[in-house]
Protein backbone atom coordinates (compact mmCIF):
# COMPACT_ATOMS: atom_id res chain seq x y z
CA UNK A 1 0.00 0.00 0.00
CA UNK A 2 1.45 3.59 -0.79
CA UNK A 3 2.47 5.22 2.34
CA UNK A 4 1.19 8.48 1.32
CA UNK A 5 -2.13 7.42 1.03
CA UNK A 6 -1.85 5.30 4.42
CA UNK A 7 -1.06 8.62 5.97
CA UNK A 8 -3.59 10.30 4.26
CA UNK A 9 -6.12 8.11 5.49
CA UNK A 10 -4.79 9.26 9.24
CA UNK A 11 -5.20 12.18 8.56
CA UNK A 12 -8.79 12.55 7.59
CA UNK A 13 -9.43 10.29 10.65
CA UNK A 14 -8.29 12.93 12.50
CA UNK A 15 -10.39 15.47 10.70
CA UNK A 16 -14.02 13.19 12.00
CA UNK A 17 -14.42 11.76 8.64
CA UNK A 18 -14.27 7.80 8.78
CA UNK A 19 -11.89 6.76 6.06
CA UNK A 20 -9.64 3.58 4.92
CA UNK A 21 -7.54 2.07 2.03
CA UNK A 22 -7.94 -0.43 -0.39
CA UNK A 23 -5.84 -1.50 -3.61
CA UNK A 24 -7.85 -2.08 -6.22
CA UNK A 25 -11.54 -1.40 -7.55
CA UNK A 26 -12.90 -4.93 -6.72
CA UNK A 27 -12.10 -4.08 -2.91
CA UNK A 28 -13.27 -0.82 -3.26
CA UNK A 29 -16.71 -2.16 -4.39
CA UNK A 30 -17.01 -4.66 -1.78
CA UNK A 31 -16.18 -2.61 0.98
CA UNK A 32 -18.53 -0.34 -0.72
CA UNK A 33 -21.42 -2.80 -0.70
CA UNK A 34 -20.18 -4.23 2.91
CA UNK A 35 -21.63 -0.91 4.61
CA UNK A 36 -24.01 -0.29 2.09
CA UNK A 37 -27.52 -2.51 3.89
CA UNK A 38 -29.93 -4.06 2.08
CA UNK A 39 -33.35 -1.99 1.48
CA UNK A 40 -31.85 1.71 2.39
CA UNK A 41 -32.39 4.61 -0.20
CA UNK A 42 -29.31 5.31 -2.19
CA UNK A 43 -28.73 7.71 -4.71
CA UNK A 44 -25.42 9.08 -6.36
CA UNK A 45 -23.15 11.93 -7.61
CA UNK A 46 -21.99 11.94 -10.93
CA UNK A 47 -19.18 9.89 -11.25
CA UNK A 48 -16.44 8.02 -14.11
CA UNK A 49 -15.31 6.47 -10.94
CA UNK A 50 -18.16 4.59 -9.93
CA UNK A 51 -19.82 4.39 -13.24
CA UNK A 52 -16.16 2.54 -14.40
CA UNK A 53 -16.62 0.55 -11.00
CA UNK A 54 -19.94 -0.48 -11.97
CA UNK A 55 -22.01 0.22 -8.82
CA UNK A 56 -24.36 1.87 -10.80
CA UNK A 57 -25.16 -0.98 -12.71
CA UNK A 58 -24.95 -3.23 -9.07
CA UNK A 59 -27.44 -0.72 -7.15
CA UNK A 60 -29.98 -0.85 -10.01
CA UNK A 61 -29.92 -4.56 -10.04
CA UNK A 62 -29.49 -4.95 -6.44
CA UNK A 63 -31.85 -4.82 -3.09
CA UNK A 64 -31.91 -1.18 -2.86
CA UNK A 65 -34.52 1.53 -3.37
CA UNK A 66 -32.04 3.49 -5.85
CA UNK A 67 -33.11 7.13 -6.93
CA UNK A 68 -31.61 6.99 -10.08
CA UNK A 69 -31.73 10.23 -11.90
CA UNK A 70 -29.42 9.07 -14.74
CA UNK A 71 -32.42 9.56 -17.42
CA UNK A 72 -33.25 11.61 -19.89
CA UNK A 73 -36.11 13.02 -18.73
CA UNK A 74 -35.24 16.62 -17.77
CA UNK A 75 -38.25 17.46 -15.19
CA UNK A 76 -38.38 13.80 -14.07
CA UNK A 77 -34.15 13.88 -13.04
CA UNK A 78 -34.76 17.33 -11.50
CA UNK A 79 -36.98 16.11 -8.92
CA UNK A 80 -35.01 12.66 -8.35
CA UNK A 81 -32.28 15.14 -7.45
CA UNK A 82 -34.12 16.52 -4.70
CA UNK A 83 -35.17 13.40 -3.49
CA UNK A 84 -30.94 12.52 -3.32
CA UNK A 85 -30.91 15.24 -0.38
CA UNK A 86 -33.28 12.59 1.96
CA UNK A 87 -31.86 9.70 1.06
CA UNK A 88 -30.26 6.71 3.55
CA UNK A 89 -26.98 6.67 1.79
CA UNK A 90 -25.20 8.52 -1.37
CA UNK A 91 -22.49 7.43 -2.87
CA UNK A 92 -20.31 9.53 -4.68
CA UNK A 93 -16.42 10.44 -5.75
CA UNK A 94 -14.20 13.63 -5.01
CA UNK A 95 -12.26 16.32 -7.68
CA UNK A 96 -9.18 16.13 -5.17
CA UNK A 97 -8.49 15.09 -1.69
CA UNK A 98 -5.36 16.97 0.12
CA UNK A 99 -2.58 16.24 2.11
CA UNK A 100 -4.56 17.79 4.97
CA UNK A 101 -7.30 15.84 4.74
CA UNK A 102 -9.24 17.72 3.11
CA UNK A 103 -12.17 17.26 0.34
CA UNK A 104 -11.70 19.70 -2.72
CA UNK A 105 -15.00 19.63 -5.21
CA UNK A 106 -16.63 21.77 -8.15
CA UNK A 107 -19.72 21.58 -9.20
CA UNK A 108 -21.81 23.12 -11.75
CA UNK A 109 -25.50 22.75 -10.48
CA UNK A 110 -24.56 21.89 -7.18
CA UNK A 111 -26.39 18.69 -6.07
CA UNK A 112 -23.72 16.59 -5.02
CA UNK A 113 -21.95 18.91 -3.09
CA UNK A 114 -25.29 20.33 -1.59
CA UNK A 115 -25.28 16.49 -0.54
CA UNK A 116 -21.78 16.19 0.50
CA UNK A 117 -22.61 18.92 2.88
CA UNK A 118 -26.14 18.18 4.42
CA UNK A 119 -29.01 15.60 3.62
CA UNK A 120 -27.97 11.90 3.60
CA UNK A 121 -27.50 10.08 6.36
CA UNK A 122 -23.97 8.78 5.49
CA UNK A 123 -21.80 9.82 2.12
CA UNK A 124 -19.87 6.84 0.78
CA UNK A 125 -16.81 9.23 -0.82
CA UNK A 126 -14.78 6.84 -3.63
CA UNK A 127 -11.16 8.59 -4.34
CA UNK A 128 -8.32 7.22 -5.93
CA UNK A 129 -4.47 7.97 -6.17
CA UNK A 130 -4.32 10.27 -8.53
CA UNK A 131 -6.71 12.45 -6.95
CA UNK A 132 -4.40 13.39 -3.84
CA UNK A 133 -2.46 16.69 -3.93
CA UNK A 134 -0.89 18.59 -1.64
CA UNK A 135 -3.34 21.50 -0.65
CA UNK A 136 -6.59 23.22 -1.41
CA UNK A 137 -4.18 25.32 -3.97
CA UNK A 138 -3.63 22.45 -5.82
CA UNK A 139 -6.55 20.63 -5.90
CA UNK A 140 -8.61 23.64 -7.67
CA UNK A 141 -5.59 23.73 -9.96
CA UNK A 142 -6.13 20.10 -10.48
CA UNK A 143 -10.01 20.49 -11.17
CA UNK A 144 -9.13 23.17 -13.38
CA UNK A 145 -6.56 21.74 -15.80
CA UNK A 146 -7.58 18.04 -15.84
CA UNK A 147 -11.07 17.24 -14.19
CA UNK A 148 -13.31 20.30 -15.48
CA UNK A 149 -12.04 19.98 -19.00
CA UNK A 150 -12.18 15.90 -18.93
CA UNK A 151 -15.58 15.93 -17.65
CA UNK A 152 -17.14 18.80 -19.85
CA UNK A 153 -16.02 17.13 -22.95
CA UNK A 154 -17.65 13.78 -21.11
CA UNK A 155 -20.73 15.85 -21.01
CA UNK A 156 -20.81 17.62 -24.53
CA UNK A 157 -20.08 20.73 -23.33
CA UNK A 158 -19.40 23.55 -25.65
CA UNK A 159 -16.94 25.27 -23.23
CA UNK A 160 -13.24 26.58 -24.23
CA UNK A 161 -11.84 24.30 -21.45
CA UNK A 162 -12.93 21.45 -24.03
CA UNK A 163 -10.75 22.79 -26.92
CA UNK A 164 -7.77 24.04 -24.94
CA UNK A 165 -7.60 21.54 -22.34
CA UNK A 166 -7.69 23.64 -19.51
CA UNK A 167 -10.22 26.07 -17.31
CA UNK A 168 -10.85 29.85 -18.62
CA UNK A 169 -12.74 31.25 -16.09
CA UNK A 170 -15.06 31.25 -18.81
CA UNK A 171 -18.94 32.93 -19.27
CA UNK A 172 -20.11 29.88 -21.15
CA UNK A 173 -24.24 29.59 -20.24
CA UNK A 174 -23.13 25.55 -20.08
CA UNK A 175 -20.01 26.16 -17.70
CA UNK A 176 -19.92 23.50 -15.13
CA UNK A 177 -17.62 25.17 -12.56
CA UNK A 178 -20.13 26.93 -10.53
CA UNK A 179 -19.89 26.19 -6.80
CA UNK A 180 -16.64 25.17 -5.31
CA UNK A 181 -17.11 23.62 -1.51
CA UNK A 182 -14.30 22.90 0.72
CA UNK A 183 -14.70 19.90 3.41
CA UNK A 184 -11.76 20.50 6.13
CA UNK A 185 -13.54 18.51 9.33
CA UNK A 186 -16.57 16.77 9.98
CA UNK A 187 -17.66 18.08 13.48
CA UNK A 188 -21.03 18.43 12.79
CA UNK A 189 -21.56 15.04 12.39
CA UNK A 190 -18.37 12.57 12.79
CA UNK A 191 -18.14 9.59 10.40
CA UNK A 192 -21.12 10.80 8.21
CA UNK A 193 -18.28 11.10 5.26
CA UNK A 194 -16.59 7.70 4.76
CA UNK A 195 -13.93 8.01 2.01
CA UNK A 196 -12.43 4.61 0.56
CA UNK A 197 -8.51 5.60 -0.82
CA UNK A 198 -8.35 3.30 -3.69
CA UNK A 199 -4.09 2.42 -4.54
CA UNK A 200 -5.05 2.47 -8.15
CA UNK A 201 -5.90 6.03 -10.84
CA UNK A 202 -9.67 6.17 -10.97
CA UNK A 203 -11.91 8.89 -12.73
CA UNK A 204 -10.97 12.42 -13.37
Amino acid sequence: MDKIMLTLVETLRKNLFEAEAVENIEEARKRLFDIIPEEVSVSFGGSTTLQDMGVFDDLRKGNYQFIDWGIPDAEQKDKLRKQSLTADYYVTSSNAITMNGELVNIDGRGNRVAVLCYGPSKVMVVVGKNKIVDNVEAGLKRIGEVAAPLNAKRLNKKTPCVTTGKCQDCSSPERICNITVIHTKQNCNPGRIHVIMVNEDLGY
